[in-house]
């Protein structure tokens, strides 16, 4: 196995950490646990492009890891009142249609190479953002003022990316690629 693929199984393995720590209610330490997740997924592109080792796997991989990752994050929030319900049911939503969309189209043809879109990077931000956010609340003090738009850019690239992904799904369906 090669090291960004390590990486990111690392990242997977960190998220039933991440679930004890939120579950215990150490914020501080699932913060901690997210922080290093969330720093893995940039190494191991760093790591994928600088060694060459860009793999089917990996490309397989690392979005998995980082839907369960933030997914995960944001149920568990949402649960806790830390989060609005409204955006985790729009977040997991928007990972299980693209996971979805995925399998349809490796099913019909060979796995697809979907390459990430400006908005769905800025989601991915935004989320990680999110829930940095929404675990140091306690800890962030005057600060507070950043929730409300926070949560707001979030939830709506959440669903522009998701109507995205959705659409180049339909078409690479119609197009039969």
């Amino acid at each position: 196995m090669n090291v960004p693929n390590s990486i990111t199984l690392f990242r997977i393995i960190l998220v039933p950490v991440m679930l004890y720590f939120l579950i215990e209610g150490e914020n501080l330490s699932a913060l901690i646990v997210f922080v290093v997740a969330a720093l893995s997924d940039g190494l191991d592109g760093f790591f994928a492009k600088i060694l060459n080792q860009k793999t089917r796997l990996g490309a397989f991989l690392d979005p998995i890891a980082d839907k369960l990752l933030l997914s995960t994050s944001f149920i568990v929030l949402a649960v806790f009142g830390l989060a609005p319900t409204w955006l985790a049911i729009m977040v997991v939503s928007r990972d299980l249609l693209i996971i979805t969309g995925i399998g349809i189209l490796a099913w019909d043809n060979d796995f697809p190479a979907i390459q990430p879109t400006i908005d769905g990077k800025i989601t991915t931000f935004l989320q990680v953002l999110t829930i940095g956010f929404l675990l140091s609340q306690q800890y962030i003090g005057s600060y507070q003022w950043l929730y409300h738009p926070l949560i707001t850019s979030t939830g709506l690239f959440t669903a522009i990316s998701g109507t995205r992904y959705m659409l180049i799904g339909f078409r690479l369906l119609g197009d039969g690629k």
